[in-house]
C-alpha cells in the first residue's frame, strides 16, 4: 500500500512540473516564433526529411497540450496537400497517441482527479464501454472540447489504445485538411503564424462541423 502511495505521489508530481512548464512556457516564451523559426529551418536545410520531422514534433507539442495549429498549416504550405496532409494527419495522430499514454500511466492519478470538473465527460467515460471507437470517433468529428483535453480524458476511459488511435486519425482528417488546404493558399511562411491570428478558429470549427455531425451520427446509428 504504501509503495503504491508513494508511486501515485511521484507520478502526480511529475504531472504537476509538466503542467507548470507548459504554463511557464506560454507566458514566457515566443512559441509562435520558435514554431515558425523551426518551419523556416525544415523548409530550408532538410529537404526530403522534412515530412518526416514535422510529423515528429508533433509528439513533444501535444504532450505539452500545445496547440499545433502552426504545424498543419506550416504542412499545407511547406509540402502541399497530399505530403503535408499525411504528415500533419499522421503527426497528430502519433502525438495524441503519446498523450494518451502518458495520461494513462504517470498522468492517470491527476487526469482522474479532475474528471470531477468535467462531470458530463462520466457518461462519455460509461459510453466507450461499449462503443469506444464510435465514441472517440464522434468526438473528433465534432471537436466539442479542445483536443489536447480530449487526449488526456480519454486516456483514463477503457477505450483500447489501438481503437483511440484509429478512431482519432480518421476522425481528425476533415479539419486536418481544412487546415493544410488553408495552409497551401498562404503566400509567405510569415502568414502562417501572423495570419492564422486573424482567421477565426470558431468559424472553422463551425464549418467541419457541420458536415462530420452528420457523418458521425450516421455511423453511430448504423
Amino acid at each position: 500500500m504504501a509503495s503504491f502511495t508513494w508511486g501515485s505521489l511521484v507520478r502526480i508530481t511529475f504531472f504537476l512540473l509538466l503542467i507548470a512548464a507548459v504554463v511557464f512556457g506560454f507566458f514566457t516564451l515566443p512559441v509562435e516564433k520558435i514554431l515558425k523559426d523551426f518551419l523556416l529551418w525544415v523548409q530550408q536545410d532538410l529537404g526530403p526529411w522534412g515530412p518526416l520531422v514535422l510529423t515528429i514534433a508533433y509528439i513533444p507539442l501535444t504532450v505539452l497540450a500545445v496547440p499545433a495549429s502552426v504545424l498543419t498549416l506550416g504542412g499545407g504550405y511547406l509540402f502541399g496537400l497530399p505530403v503535408g496532409f499525411v504528415a500533419d494527419s499522421i503527426g497528430a495522430t502519433v502525438g495524441s497517441g503519446a498523450a494518451f499514454l502518458l495520461g494513462r500511466t504517470i498522468g492517470r492519478s491527476f487526469v482522474v482527479s479532475k474528471l470531477k470538473d468535467y462531470p458530463k465527460f462520466r457518461s462519455v467515460a460509461i459510453a466507450t464501454q461499449k462503443s469506444g471507437f464510435k465514441i472517440v470517433l464522434l468526438l473528433r468529428l465534432v471537436p466539442l472540447l479542445p483536443f489536447n483535453m480530449l487526449n488526456y480524458l480519454l486516456s483514463v476511459t477503457p477505450v483500447p489504445i489501438g481503437e483511440y488511435m484509429l478512431a482519432s486519425w480518421i476522425g481528425m482528417m476533415p479539419i486536418t485538411l481544412a487546415f493544410v488546404y488553408i495552409g497551401t493558399t498562404l503566400k509567405d511562411l510569415s502568414d502562417v503564424t501572423h495570419g492564422w491570428s486573424e482567421f477565426s478558429t470558431t468559424r472553422w470549427v463551425f464549418i467541419i462541423s457541420g458536415p462530420s455531425f452528420i457523418c458521425g451520427s450516421n455511423l453511430l446509428c448504423y
